[in-house]
This record gives structure tokens, sequence and C-alpha cells, in this order.
């Protein structure tokens, strides 16, 4: 049987087709001679995941990605299927980590194997996690140094205004400054003479200073050795009063000690301080009978003195006198 061209040639189209199929899936990473086992995982966001790229365990390639779906009735969230190897043994509680695969910015699946847990069925569903990529890290930490940037930018805006302010009062101050030194400079031309006749005549009266400051320098030193000998002098004379002062009060105090003199005898006498206490109270009683009965000590007539017979004191204004000599024997 004799076959047609056009039948060869569609022979060869199907088959070339078939070869393109499987040899673009084998690329990527299909592998259509091995069994496989598929889990699920939800995610809330795939941040850029597509199909095909890899699942990984410790940076080996076990799967990879064989589809993604959209859950609208779940909010929105998005159904991974992941294609392992058959001989991948996966565990109840395993995660899949979705994380960034290298500085390029691709998306990889990152399987956490739960050790010591039964072996999850095909088909069962993964635990989702993600973790921070290199360009979440980037944002984290710029978006702090950004909002300082800003803040730093407001405030120079702000001191480079109020330097337009101060350079407005600043070149007022610079004209002010100008005019005075010129009116300054004139000043000085107009009393130019005066001013040089005035530093002559201070030249003078340092120099008259010097030759003074001269004169006087041995003076002051005269004058302060004998303050110093002077002061000594006086110290010593000083000295020697008070030394002779204190001599003197020991020798007092002994005598009244040892009973010698008044002040003495009144300190060690205790009978002749006992009739000076008897003697002053018998004085004030006198004096007190005095002043009540002034007529029994003094007449005063203008015709003649009459005699009256005597009185007699009374018991409480008799004086009893006191000697030295009664008070040794008592």
């Amino acid at each position: 049987m004799k076959v047609s061209q056009e039948v060869k040639v569609g022979l060869l189209a199907l088959v070339s087709l078939m070869m393109l199929y499987f040899g673009f899936n084998f690329l990527k990473g299909s592998d259509f001679f091995s069994s496989t086992h598929k889990y699920q995982v939800l995610y809330d966001n795939i941040d850029g995941l597509t199909p095909s790229n890899p699942v990984r365990i410790n940076g080996l390639t076990v799967g990879q990605v064989k589809s993604i779906e959209i859950l609208q009735n779940k909010q929105n969230q998005l159904l991974v299927t992941l294609e392992l190897k058959k001989d991948i043994i996966v565990t109840k509680g395993s995660r899949a980590v979705l994380a960034d695969d290298g500085l390029l910015g691709g998306k990889v699946v990152r399987l956490g194997i739960k050790y010591g847990t039964p072996q999850l069925e095909d088909g069962g569903m993964l635990v989702s996690a993600k973790e921070s990529g290199l360009s979440a890290l980037i944002k984290e930490k710029t978006l702090p140094v950004l909002n300082n940037v800003d803040s730093l930018t407001y405030q120079l805006n702000r001191v480079v205004a109020q330097f337009d302010q101060t350079g407005v009062v600043l070149n007022q101050t610079l004209r002010s400054a100008n005019a005075a030194v010129g009116t300054l400079g004139l000043t000085v031309a107009e009393n130019r003479a005066g001013l040089k006749a005035t530093l002559a005549n201070v030249n003078k009266l340092s120099e008259s200073f010097i030759e003074t400051e001269k004169k006087l320098d041995p003076i002051l030193a005269k004058a302060d050795n004998f303050a110093d000998s002077l002061q000594a002098l006086q110290l010593k004379q000083t000295l020697g009063n008070v030394n002779k002062t204190i001599q003197n009060l020991q020798h007092i105090l002994a005598d009244i000690n040892s009973g010698k003199g008044s002040l003495g005898k009144l300190t060690s006498d205790e009978a002749l301080y006992s009739n000076v206490n008897k003697t002053t109270t018998s004085l004030e009683k006198l004096l007190t009978d005095f002043r009540e009965n002034p007529k029994r000590y003094v007449h005063f007539s203008l015709f003649g003195r009459k005699e009256k017979p005597a009185t007699t004191l009374p018991a409480s204004a008799t004086i009893t006198p006191v000697t030295p000599a009664d008070s040794t024997k008592q």
C-alpha cells in the first residue's frame, strides 16, 4: 500500500508537535517516566510564585510547583499543588515555606519535614509559611531611613529659611559696621595730633612710674623688716605680760585655797561665813526698824528738848559685833 505524501507530512507534523510538547515539559522539570506524589498548600499571597518553580529540601530540588488555583470563595486564597518525587517521604505537620531564590528575585518552596509524625497521604495539605526575602528586608530597613531623611529635609528647609532672614539682618549689620569703621577712621584722622601727644605723655608717665618703683622698692623692703621686728617685739612683750599675770593669778588662788586673806577665810572658815550672814540679817532688820520708827533714833524740836525715857531696841534690831578673834574662838 502506497502512502500519500500528504499523510507523511501530517504524521511528521504530529510527531514534531508531540516532541515539542514533551521536550518543553521535560525542560521545565517534568519527568514522564517516574511516578510522583502531589501535595497542596494554601497561601494568602504567593509573591510571584509560578508553576514549575522548584521545591527544595535543604537546597536539593525534589519537585516542582504543579499548578496554582485561586479560591474566590475563601477570600481569594491561592491553592498551590506541589509535585514531589515518589521516594520523598512527607509527614503530617510539614511546612511549605515560600522564600526568595537568590538575588534574581525568583521564588522557591522550601519543605520543612516534621520528624516523628505519621506520613502524609498523597494529596494531603501542608502547613504554609513565608520567609522574609531580600526585598522585604530592604524595604523594612529602608522605610525608617527614608522617614528620617524626610524629617531631616524638612528641618533643613526651615534652617535655610531662617538663614535667609539672618542674611538680611547680617547685611544690615555689616553696613552699619562699615559706617562705624568709616566714622572711626575719620575721627582718628582728625585727632591724630592729639593722640600722638597723649601717647607721648603716657610714655613719659610710664617711665616716671618705673623710676618711682625703683626708689620705692628699698623703702618697702625696710618697712617690711621694721614691721616684722616690731611685731616680734610686741608679741614677746605681750607673752611676758600674760605669763606674769597668770603667775600672779596662780599665787592669789593658792592663797585663797590655803585660807589666807579675807577671801581665803570666807572660803575656808565656815563659822566666819555664818557670823557674817547673821550680822547682815541683823543689819537689815535694824534698817527696816529705822525706816518704820525714825522717832526712836532722831529727836528734833523748835522749843526745846524733852527728856524721854530711853527705849530699848527690839530684839530683832540688836546688832552683834563680830571680830576675827571671836570667829576664831567659835
